[in-house]
């Protein structure tokens, strides 16, 4: 017996089929869209710097997932800002399948930058980003931002385009790509092969062959102490180069100060070292006792030069910047041969001591000079080219920036500066800057990522 539907019968039971066969078929899109999970979102670091007016600043990548659902699927952009007038939703940019996020600075500050996934059936997922912004600065084209620390010291070029970057706050040294803003591809903590429970203050580096040499201040700290850790010069290996470079603690001694002293005074104490190492003396006064230079001389790879940051010789204003030879700093370094001192270099910088001090193959030398004082981020630095014969003047090439933040500190390698247009790469100390405007200094700052020290390329050569 055949029955007999209604019209309106006859619909609801051909709907009703095509939803099972469409079922069947795996073809059923709302069903199918329930099965889709909430998506996930996950960053590589949740803390950016950036700069206003910058090139090339630091990015961060943006990992998601939805179950159910390819990843190449899924949207990602900004949905809302904090503080729009430091950057808006409309200056974040995500881009390449590896969804690499970089944001356009319009002003200095902070601002929390809500990300936002977008996925299959609809569904998404948030997180926060906390970035800040730096003020704009001059040769803004020519700068990259070190992101993870602040208080860049000392810098050895390990080749491939990479540099290896001291830190006059903690006893880390860092692998860093020189063309790119960002934080360290690598970081040795050598603290502990050292045997070093506080910081070294490492302050000046040199490289022969596959070995860096270093040093700390080896004056007392700020507030005069004598703290042994200073007091510090050692080697690592270099094994590799570029972004595979890799690092082995050496050699170490802890008495090159001590050997210095002794020195001085077994030469009439005509330097005042045992003076400006009495305890209540602080390193950085015009008389006070501070290195921060390491190079060698000319032709040799057994007698570096000390550069002194602290005395002026004689300790008084338009005082010469001091440089001490030490004939076998590969053997106190290496193996903890005690020091044995040449004859004193007094260069004339102007009233200016020496910061760093760097050569190249050709034995051309190039020397930032600054003032003693600790409080100097304002004050005058120049840079001086020489020759590293002690009886011949040096000559200045040019007066360095001081409007920006950051004292300049290192001079990553010396190009040959007889060619036209030649460039060389200069870190500042930025750890006393106020980066962000929020009256915190940036050695201070709860996130690392938030720290940076300044490389700009300069024009040397010609």
């Amino acid at each position: 017996m055949l029955h007999q539907f209604s019209l309106p019968d006859r619909r609801v039971a051909a709907t009703a089929g095509g939803i099972l066969l469409l079922a069947a078929l795996g073809l059923n899109t709302p069903a199918h869209a329930a099965s889709y999970g909430t998506p996930t979102i996950a960053f590589s670091a949740s803390y950016l710097s950036g700069a206003v007016g910058a090139s090339g600043d630091p990015v961060v990548t943006v990992t998601v997932a939805q179950s159910g659902a390819d990843a190449s699927a899924l949207g990602v952009a900004a949905s809302a800002s904090s503080k729009s007038s430091v950057a808006g939703t409309g200056d974040v940019t995500v881009t390449g399948a590896t969804r690499r996020l970089s944001v356009t600075a319009h002003g200095r500050g902070y601002t929390d930058l809500t990300i936002k996934v977008t996925g299959l059936g609809g569904k998404t997922a948030t997180k926060k980003l906390h970035y800040a912004a730096s003020a704009a600065v001059r040769n803004a084209a020519d700068t990259r931002y070190l992101t993870g620390s602040s208080d860049a010291s000392a810098a050895v070029d390990v080749g491939g385009g990479y540099v290896v970057v001291a830190d006059d706050e903690s006893n880390t040294l860092r692998l860093y790509d020189r063309s790119a803003s960002g934080g360290p591809v690598k970081s040795w903590d050598v603290g502990s092969e050292l045997g070093a429970d506080k910081e070294v203050d490492i302050e000046g580096a040199a490289r022969v062959g596959d070995t860096i040499y270093w040093t700390g201040s080896l004056g007392n700290n700020k507030d005069g102490e004598y703290k042994s850790d200073r007091n510090t010069v050692f080697t690592t290996t270099v094994t590799g180069s570029g972004a595979a470079t890799r690092l082995t603690v050496g050699g170490k001694y802890g008495k090159l100060r001590d050997d210095l002293v002794a020195w001085d005074e077994a030469n009439g104490d005509r330097l005042g070292f045992a003076a400006g190492t009495d305890d209540g003396e602080a390193p950085k006064q015009i008389d006070g006792f501070n290195i921060e230079g390491l190079e060698f001389a000319p032709g040799s790879t057994t007698t570096a030069y000390l550069g002194f940051r602290a005395p002026l010789v004689p300790p008084k204003a338009g005082g010469k910047a001091l440089i001490v030879p030490v004939t076998n700093f590969d053997r106190v370094a290496g193996s903890g041969a005690k020091a044995v001192m040449g004859e004193p270099i007094e260069l004339d910088l102007g009233g200016l001591s020496i910061r760093d001090i760097r050569k190249n193959a050709a034995d051309q030398y190039l020397i930032v000079a600054g003032s003693w004082a600790a409080d100097d981020n304002s004050d005058p630095y120049a840079l001086y080219s020489w020759d590293g014969v002690a009886s011949h003047a040096p000559v200045e090439r040019a007066d360095l920036p001081t409007a920006d933040p950051g004292g300049w500190e290192a001079v990553v390698d010396v190009p040959d500066l007889t060619v036209p247009g030649a460039r060389a790469q200069l870190i500042t100390d930025s750890g006393s800057a106020d980066l962000y405007g929020d009256g915190t200094e940036a050695k201070d700052l709860d996130n690392a990522e938030w720290k940076k020290s300044r490389a700009v390329w300069f024009t040397v050569g010609g």
